[in-house]
């Protein structure tokens, strides 16, 4: 049977899931696609997710998983010998909560903020209301990380002594739209978290594929 098959691209969420796969163990293919490189699979992709989101995980019974929250979560429980959740209920309904909550109120607003012309009606290239939508988005992002940072508690990482699905989620999302210059500023302790998460040896030759000069 065929492993898996991911469809994503360099700097982008899809890197959360390799994190995952790499930590399972579990053989994958990478298919470069993403709606804004136009050499790109996207074809392929948007046969699979119409939507055109990455990242998105066909299976190898031909299944097709969506959503980077909803991906880590399923492969944290259907693996629970690579501890990407933790295996304490109460910490796993914890962790679980903190994946959605930085897919719901952090992913969605750094896609405003990349694309505001999408909740724009009839939207023009130099309409003002771009850049205040743009704005409106970052600062409610940059606050909903501040509210992150004091809401769950790394010991020494989320996932417990060793980074998770949580700590891939945090550490890749807050790389976007300006927010660890605004967590260096505001919520210092969660920066050096989520440095120590992309230095650790399981994320560090992730992490160095994807953004190779940082």
């Amino acid at each position: 049977m065929p492993g898996y098959t991911l469809y994503g691209s360099q700097g982008s969420g899809s890197s959360t899931v390799e994190l995952a796969l790499e930590r399972i163990g579990l053989p994958y293919r990478s298919v470069r696609a993403s709606t804004w490189e136009s050499d790109s699979a996207q074809a392929e992709l948007r046969s699979v997710n119409p939507l055109g989101q990455i990242p998105t995980l066909v299976f190898p019974d031909g299944s097709v998983m969506t959503e980077s929250a909803a991906i880590l979560i399923h492969l944290g429980l259907s693996h629970p010998e690579a501890a990407l959740l933790p295996t304490e209920a109460s910490a796993r309904a914890q962790a679980i909560r903190g994946l959605v909550f930085v897919a719901a109120n952090c992913y969605s607003n750094v896609s405003i903020s990349d694309y505001p012309e999408r909740w724009i009606s009839e939207c023009t290239e130099d309409d003002p209301l771009r850049e205040r939508v743009r704005l409106g988005a970052r600062a409610q992002l940059h606050r909903s990380w501040e509210i992150f940072a004091d809401s769950f508690e790394a010991q020494p990482f989320f996932g417990g002594q060793a980074p998770g699905a949580l700590d891939y989620l945090a550490a890749v999302v807050s790389k976007w739209s300006g927010t660890r210059a605004h967590i260096k500023k505001h919520r210092p302790q969660f920066l050096e978290t989520v440095l120590r998460i992309e230095q650790h040896p399981h994320v560090a030759p992730v992490f160095a594929r994807h953004w190779p000069a940082t």
